[in-house]
């Protein structure tokens, strides 16, 4: 089964390797509605699987100063409510799920043009060149009877190490940001069998201009492959090369708060499920000095 692979691989996100003044705190409130269909291993007689999700996301992240250089740590837990339709053997199979998925953290720093910078400092900041790297982890803590085929969580740990490059010129940056994501096995998938694939590359894109109000909205692209899996050690003929392009919009209430739009959709698919998805999150942030 794709599906939490392909969560984890398909994400975009502008502005990761923005800098931020060290101290400063932001709570996320977000909601994620995506539908489309499902991708299984080929070894399993599954067919015409779609499905629809509602996911609830509560995220904390925190900036500080690693050896002088600006850093983020994040943590985001998510609460879906899923469906699904599809044949199993030929006949129609419905699964209905709701619950806590596989928690991720994140450890991000910015090695070239992020300097760690009071908010009084910040002030006077204005961005070049920013090259940073991250490690996102995901846990393997969600939702999980291996009796059935889906699951909210995954049962196995992933890694994702990133780098990412972020260039401003005027109102507008550029961000490119490759990236591998790393799988260990489930030994427990679907009944006693062990569920395996092969790492994940992708690469991220994002065009943003940013209005004098602090409005600031992107064009996001994804390109990802590999991920081909194995059912008890049997290989799959289901390596992916997929794309994905997406818009997001961020509009700033007041001083601590935010709201920001999102909107994704597949545009090429090898193997893999596809879906589309839209996506609303309100942010809160506050900070000594702030």
């Amino acid at each position: 089964m794709l599906v939490g692979a392909d969560a984890n691989a398909q994400e975009a996100e502008p502005r990761l390797y923005s800098n931020a003044p060290v101290g400063m705190n932001f709570l996320v409130a977000g909601y994620v509605y995506s539908q489309g269909k499902l991708a299984f291993d080929p070894n399993l007689a599954v067919a015409d699987a779609n499905f629809g999700s509602s996911t609830g996301l509560l995220a904390y992240q925190r900036s500080f100063d690693f050896a002088g250089k600006s850093a983020k740590f994040d943590v985001t837990v998510p609460a879906s409510s899923f469906s699904a339709q599809g044949f199993v053997d030929g006949q129609p199979r419905e699964r209905e799920i709701s619950g806590l998925g596989d928690p991720r953290f994140r450890v991000s720093v910015n090695l070239l043009g992020a300097p760690a910078l009071s908010v009084k400092e910040f002030a006077s900041y204005k961005q070049d060149l920013i090259v940073g790297v991250s490690l996102q982890v995901f846990a393997p803590v969600g939702q999980y009877d291996d009796s059935k085929l889906l699951n909210l969580g995954s049962n196995r740990w992933s890694f994702k190490p990133e780098l990412g490059l972020s260039k401003a010129w005027g109102p507008w940056t550029f961000e490119i940001a490759p990236s591998v994501t790393f799988f260990t096995d489930n030994r427990d998938f679907f009944v006693g069998n062990t569920f395996s694939q092969a790492p994940i590359y992708a690469v991220q894109g994002h065009i943003l201009y940013n209005f004098q109000s602090g409005i600031w909205m992107a064009l996001d692209g994804l390109y990802f492959a590999g991920g081909r899996t194995a059912l008890n050690g049997v290989k799959s003929d289901n390596e992916q090369a997929n794309s994905r392009v997406g818009a997001t919009l961020a509009l700033p209430i007041d001083r601590y708060n935010s709201l920001k739009l999102s909107a994704s959709t597949g545009v090429t698919t090898r193997t893999g499920s596809q879906f589309s998805a839209v996506g609303v999150a309100w942010q809160y942030r506050w900070g000594e000095g702030y």
